[in-house]
């Protein structure tokens, strides 16, 4: 039988819902209006210490403020304080610069650079049909000053290779000093060139080289090329040489990492929250089965450790040389400001497919490989058959398709010794030019790590 609620009862039942629904509103409500109250306050509390020194500093500073130099870095420093050791902050002009150099507006000479010992920006590689290449600038030469700007006043490559970009049409003087030690200057107009991030070879033993600089949007297609081509040729193991190379477009590695590796995820994106997501996963419609090894140093980055690791743990890729950077965190793309200004940030961590991280630790090698001090002086003036690192990653793979023994590997270390005091010999007859700080690498137009923004294949070297 039906039981009939009173009207009364009814209005009763909905008078308590409607309390408890209130109480529990008032409830969130008033625990919001707190912490938004706490945070207004600290924010006021902040805003009201930048005023007092504001008014302060006006008042009684000596020297004129320069109103867009004061913000500008009013904004860099709040990033500096947040901790985030990745965040950049880029000026109007800079960020102007950033798309013109990406959209091909802003080009170079058309050299890699790396400053050395000496102080001076010595060429590393000199691309074809490039401006430099018409000047005569060959590999082993060092660029003293640009426009009249000595180098060693410039605050590493990325500022040389600020100095040497220019729109299209227009022109730069460069000096530089050739192997016999013979100063040049010259006008170089600047001119469309193109531009590679992969450079291979076959060496000894059908042992497959592959040099990858950095990761952006032509690399998988060059390195679909310089695998079928080495394929092609007989190759037997693969030696990747990712040192010195500080990552570039992730999505770009993930596609690298796609061409050589059975299926599987690869990466993934994990926010502040703990929550993943995957960012890229390898088909297995491609897959390398030779031997591989990594060679790698403490310039290897990002998108590029996440290669190795990846080879590592997919593939049982070897890794050579020394613990790698340890930057495994994504950045934002450039968010641009209401004055032209942009900020990066990061954004998440990056996780290997197997879940690890290698932020902040690097990834260990399985074989070491350090270079001596004379070897590091040597560095840029090793060939793929005398640079130590090369042969020591040669030697692994030839362990690995059981081409060489154990004692096979020694006598390469001793080898790759001679040569690198042959090298050495060499360093020390170069031009002559005065030693000071380390010696810095990078490629003209390099692309940041993560998901920063990268240079377009036209501007992407100097």
């Amino acid at each position: 039988m039906n039981r009939k609620i009173s009207v009364g009862m009814a209005v009763s039942i909905v008078i308590l819902a409607m309390t408890v629904t209130f109480s529990i509103t008032m409830l969130v409500a008033m625990r919001l209006f707190d912490s938004t109250v706490s945070s207004v306050k600290e924010k006021e509390s902040m805003y009201n210490k930048i005023a007092e020194v504001d008014r302060y500093v006006r008042s009684n500073d000596y020297y004129t403020i320069d109103e867009t130099t004061l913000y500008d870095r009013l904004t860099a420093g709040y990033l500096l304080g947040t901790g985030d050791k990745y965040a950049r902050y880029y000026t109007a002009q800079g960020y102007t610069d950033l798309m013109n150099t990406q959209n091909g507006t802003l080009v170079g000479i058309g050299v890699e650079l790396a400053i050395d010992q000496s102080g001076y920006a010595k060429v590393t590689k000199v691309y074809d049909d490039s401006p430099a290449h018409e000047a005569g600038i060959t590999v082993g030469d060092y660029l003293t000053a640009v426009d009249g700007t000595d180098i060693k006043n410039l605050t590493g490559v990325e500022a040389v290779q600020t100095k040497l970009r220019g729109e299209s049409g227009t022109t730069v003087n460069v000096t530089w000093l050739d192997s016999e030690a013979t100063e040049h200057t010259a006008d170089l107009t600047h001119s469309g060139y193109n531009t590679t991030t992969v450079d291979y070879e076959m060496l000894q033993d059908n042992v497959g080289y592959i040099r990858v600089r950095q990761f952006d949007g032509s690399t998988p297609s060059e390195l679909d090329y310089a695998l079928r081509s080495l394929n092609a040729g007989g190759a037997v193991s693969f030696v990747f040489d990712l040192r010195d190379n500080g990552g570039g477009i992730l999505e770009d590695a993930i596609s690298c990492i796609d061409l050589i590796v059975p299926e599987g995820t690869v990466a993934y994106a994990e926010d502040k929250n703990g929550n993943r997501t995957a960012l890229g996963s390898s088909t297995g419609d491609s897959i390398i089965t030779q031997p591989l090894v990594c060679l790698v140093n403490g310039n290897t980055a990002s998108a590029a450790e996440l290669f190795a690791s990846s080879l590592r743990t997919m593939s049982g890729a070897r890794l050579v040389g020394t613990t790698t950077m340890g930057k495994g965190t994504i950045q934002s793309s450039p968010q641009r400001l209401s004055d032209g200004s942009a900020v990066v940030v990061t954004v998440a961590k990056l996780l290997c497919g197997d879940g690890s991280s290698f932020d902040g630790t690097g990834l260990t090698v399985d074989v070491d490989r350090t270079l001596t001090a004379d070897e590091q002086t040597a560095y840029y003036d090793y060939t793929t058959s005398t640079d130590p690192q090369i042969q020591r990653a040669v030697a692994t793979a030839q362990q690995m398709t059981g081409t060489t023994t154990v004692s096979g590997v020694n006598e390469a270390d001793s080898t790759a010794d001679s040569a690198a005091d042959s090298a050495a010999d060499s360093a020390a007859a170069a031009p002559a030019v005065p030693a000071e700080g380390e010696a810095e690498s990078g490629a003209e137009g390099e692309a940041a790590s993560g998901s920063e923004p990268a240079a377009s294949s036209a501007g992407a070297g100097e």
